[in-house]
């Protein structure tokens, strides 16, 4: 079986309570994904190997003096950035844009134009206007909004309150988006999240619970072979699923399961 690990993606949290959300529509789409801080090391960011980063929202200002930034080196590795919320205006102020406070937050639906026929928006949408452009109701969740784009980037949505709200560099694979596809009042964030990730990222789809535990299962034949294993079982939903795996991938001639319970 190929490696369920080979296909990853890394989320870089800058203090969204969206989050966890993210990883969890990632794995969802049959992706592993693992969370860093911000702030974590370069190195231990390039040592991940990821074919994608997910940049996540957050309460801070990219305008105020010490403010959490994308580090770097990530705009150099050659792998597809997504940002979100913040973390587009951390991509848009970093990467030569503006980002502006009109002194109004925006929080709840929006109905968002796709602007650019981008490889990330290209034909998803919810309905069209009359006018025939496509439109996607989303949730939107921010006070700063993008004022002026990057070099190199193009106009991929916009709303009446945030005019840019989305915007990719499409050379470089980077993509920004102004409000949240990983809640669910973002109607297509799923096939958003699908088309980042398969398409634009390269992953395949097979980080699902079959294969981790044929993955498991295998892993633990070739560590205990022909020995026994002592189980410690308290009854928990830890230790059980632990005897329950055991269970079966040693039920085979000349292999037992020793179970004792736990004070």
């Amino acid at each position: 079986m190929t490696d369920l690990h080979d296909d990853r993606i890394l989320i870089l949290d800058f203090g969204s309570q969206y989050t966890q959300l993210i990883a969890r529509r990632v794995r969802e789409a049959g992706v592993y994904c693992e969370i860093y801080p911000w702030d974590a090391e370069v190195a231990h960011i390039e040592a991940f190997g990821a074919r994608g980063f997910i940049l996540s929202g957050g309460p801070e200002s990219t305008l105020d003096s010490e403010k959490p930034e994308v580090p770097a080196a990530l705009f150099d590795l050659g792998v597809p950035i997504l940002g979100i919320c913040y973390g587009m205006q951390a991509i848009a102020q970093q990467l030569g844009g503006k980002v502006e406070n009109v002194g109004k937050s925006e929080f709840g639906y929006a109905s968002v134009r796709a602007r650019g026929h981008t490889e990330l928006l290209r034909d998803i949408q919810d309905h069209e206007t009359s006018e025939g452009y496509g439109m996607l109701d989303v949730w939107m969740s921010h006070g700063d909004r993008v004022a002026e784009l990057p070099p190199g980037f193009k106009l991929m949505a916009s709303t009446e309150s945030a005019p840019i709200a989305g915007m990719a560099d499409e050379e470089r694979r980077i993509y920004g988006l102004q409000f949240h596809p990983e809640v669910t009042h973002t109607r297509q964030g799923v096939a958003i999240y699908a088309r980042f990730l398969h398409q634009i990222c390269g992953c395949g789809s097979q980080w699902t619970s079959a294969n981790i535990i044929d993955a498991t299962l295998d892993d633990v034949r070739a560590r205990v072979g022909q020995d026994e294993v002592v189980l410690g079982l308290s009854g928990g939903v830890d230790s059980s699923v632990v005897a329950a795996l055991l269970h079966k991938a040693m039920s085979i001639p000349g292999c037992c399961v020793i179970a004792r319970a736990t004070r």
